[in-house]
């Protein structure tokens, strides 16, 4: 296997070889996610301290960083332990006072003796009216003065490491950095006035001004590309890969397609139309297809889904469709069978529900291939699960499977084209950082005859107008969700829980018409409280965000939603989508605790104002940054030290343009610039595709 190139092993030694660094302060280095002297490089400064030099402290707005020639006066040494030792300095106008605290006499003495000059710099305050400099930062002779620059860049730091070890040890480390091959296009390059790595690596931790420190500037820009670039390398590969997997050639008829449009009752939209017709050239190549679908709430994501099964059965084979839940199963299965009627195709359920005979009857259907359409849980994964001629996986909901899950999946048949869908809308630079490895297809339309949702903002200083207007509506035969953000009432938090809620509705409504489901609950009761709320028996369903996804009740009109402030807005966007699946006007009574923070006061109002999942995931990471986002941990998305997916959006598309062309015309990056992508690739720690390249 391919091993680190030499030029790199500096870059990669342990920390203690930096100037400054001992073990134990290493280890301290580790709660900056910083190992190694490359960390180092890539941990930038994050503001400017001015030192340019004054001829006095007087007029100074304190607290301030003053930086100023001295002439040092008497000493008072510390009465006691843990009490200041004073030494009062003078400059060209005014008198203050040096203080430190746990330091030597005899280091002090050394250090600013009594009746020398010296540069001192460092935060000036005022304490009980006398004017101090605590700690300076920096104690110089008058001949060392060059040696400080006019403005000093300030690091990220944590406990143990202080700023001077800091500025000690990335000098040191990029001291160390190597002049590399350029591995960005060279044209591009010159369009964007990017410096060469090492040149940017090197003004990066030496900026002059502020804007030096913007995400905008040209060094920072060209880090940024460097590591968005290097990750679309590792997807791309990770795509050339899979589509070196050969996967089955499935060409539909039309013939089941043209019998499911005839029986409904509107024409599909553009967007599922365009949709569909890059799904059938996907599952016609050789190739295996890897393609993610992601449709905004109610965009029609079950029909295409449908069509891409359909298109399996039409070759001859089978499909499956698998969902992260019984319930969302079942739903499929209810909305999916009166159209594989229509077509003329089998379909069936697999959960883990089933037992016995009946398990055994589903399964040697399966085996016989009889059964031409599979729905199910993560119960399709077991074994004994066989199909005859497994063509098509749609995956439902994505984020709830892992990668595993998926291989595991199409390990079930030979070469088996993949489908991921997701009903959350993420901002394209996310989606191209998250799946960039797969192909995507977007439904942006609403199919004809989707009511809009009224949505209106309601302090809790109304709840009683609220329990009023939802009176009238159960009254009426509609049915109503009122979802909160906790599950009990604990002493931190003032917020609502589900089950106090649902004990207060109770009282209200009673108790045949409320039920309530949270994710604490068993199963078999969430499911059970599911089904009779499906069913229109309970009429008022108490929940927590456990119905964000994919439940589908065209009779439920209103969502009421406690304490809206607490949640995301891409949540807020899920559950909302809840109502609106019928014939009726739908509401969505979005209830907040008065007053308002600006930013949840910003998120609330923008949610009133658009039905777009897109321009709300957008606004949403524009607000709370992409990591939270989608939770950094469990998404996959990779820890980036320069690029910041807001800011750098534009550099994605880029990023993922070019790392496609670059393997395409030089796959096993062979050439000058591809050599010096796997350089890239080793320096951003993508050990994974150096391992592609190697493997095959």
């Amino acid at each position: 296997m391919a091993s680190r190139p030499e030029i790199l092993f500096p870059l990669f030694a342990g920390l203690e070889t930096l100037d400054g660094i001992g073990p134990k302060t290493a280890r301290h280095f580790t709660a900056l996610h910083v190992e190694t002297p490359r960390d180092l490089i890539f941990h930038l400064p994050q503001n400017l301290v001015d030192r340019a030099r004054r001829t006095s402290v007087r007029g100074l707005d304190c607290p301030a960083i003053a930086t100023v020639e001295v002439l040092i006066g008497r000493h008072y040494p510390a009465r006691g332990k843990g009490k200041p030792y004073r030494i009062i300095v003078q400059d060209s106008e005014s008198e203050f006072q040096l203080v430190f605290f746990h330091a030597r006499g005899e280091y002090l003495q050394n250090l600013l003796p009594t009746g020398q000059r010296r540069l001192v710099s460092g935060k000036l305050e005022l304490f009980d009216g006398i004017a101090q400099m605590v700690h300076p930062d920096h104690v110089l002779r008058p001949e060392q003065t060059s040696d400080l620059p006019e403005s000093e860049p300030t690091y990220p730091l944590c406990a143990g490491v202080s700023a001077k070890t800091m500025t000690k040890a990335v000098a040191s480390a990029v001291a160390r950095v190597p002049v590399l091959s350029e591995w960005i296009d060279p044209a591009f390059k010159v369009q964007e006035v990017w410096p060469d790595w090492h040149d940017a690596i090197r003004s990066v931790h030496a900026p002059k001004t502020l804007s030096d420190l913007s995400a905008r500037a040209p060094e920072r820009m060209r880090l940024a590309y460097d590591e968005l670039f290097a990750h679309q390398v590792t997807l791309a590969l990770a795509r050339a890969r899979t589509r070196r997997l050969s996967g089955y050639v499935s060409r539909g008829t039309g013939r089941f397609h043209a019998l499911v449009l005839a029986s409904l009752a509107y024409a599909p939209t553009a967007a599922q139309t365009r949709t569909i017709a890059e799904i059938a050239a996907d599952m016609a190549a050789p190739v295996r297809m890897n393609r993610l679908l992601q449709g905004d709430v109610g965009a029609g994501k079950t029909l295409v889904a449908l069509m891409a099964l359909l298109i399996a059965v039409e070759a001859g084979g089978q499909g499956v469709l698998m969902a992260p839940t019984e319930i969302l199963a079942r739903q499929h299965l209810e909305s999916l069978t009166p159209l594989a009627q229509a077509a003329g195709v089998s379909l069936s359920i697999l959960t883990g529900r089933d037992k016995g005979q009946e398990r055994a009857r589903k399964l040697s259907e399966l085996a016989a291939g009889h059964t031409q359409i599979l729905i199910g849980t993560h119960a399709v994964f077991q074994k004994g699960v066989e199909f005859a001629d497994l063509r098509l996986a749609v995956v439902d909901e994505q984020h709830r499977f892992g990668v595993a899950q998926r291989a595991a999946l199409s390990a079930k048949g030979v070469g088996v084209d993949v489908l991921v869908m997701t009903a959350t809308p993420i901002p394209r630079s996310l989606a191209l950082a998250q799946y960039g490895d797969m192909d995507v297809s977007i439904l942006d339309e609403k199919p004809p005859g989707r009511q809009p949702v009224k949505t209106a903002l309601v302090s809790t200083a109304r709840m009683d107008e609220v329990i009023d207007h939802l009176q009238g509506a159960i009254d009426a035969g509609r049915q109503a969700y009122w979802v909160c953000p906790l599950v009990e009432e604990s002493e931190l938090s003032p917020l609502t829980a589900a089950q106090a809620r649902f004990e207060t509705l109770r009282a209200v409504f009673g108790v045949e018409t409320v039920g309530l489901v949270h994710g604490q609950l068993p199963p078999i009761e969430k499911d059970a409280a599911m089904s009779r709320f499906v069913a229109g028996d309970t009429k008022l369903l108490v929940a927590t965000t456990v119905i964000e996804v994919g439940v589908n009740v065209p009779n439920a009109s209103i969502m009421v939603i406690e304490r809206a402030e607490s949640f995301g807005l891409a949540q807020l966007h899920q559950l909302r989508g809840r109502v609106g699946r019928g014939d009726k006007a739908s509401t969505c009574l979005l209830i907040y605790e008065a007053p308002l923070s600006e930013t949840a006061s910003r998120r609330l109002k923008l949610l009133r104002d658009t039905e777009d999942g897109f321009r709300i995931a957008e606004e949403d990471m524009a607000m709370r940054g992409a990591g939270d986002l989608i939770g950094t941990a469990q998404s996959g998305l990779p820890r980036f030290r320069v690029a910041d997916l807001e800011r750098h959006a534009s550099l994605m598309a880029v990023a993922q343009r070019d790392a496609r062309k670059l393997l395409h015309d030089d796959p096993e990056l062979r050439t000058a610039r591809g050599r010096a992508v796997r350089v890239l690739l080793w320096l951003m720690e993508q050990d994974k595709a150096v391992r592609y390249l190697s493997v095959g």
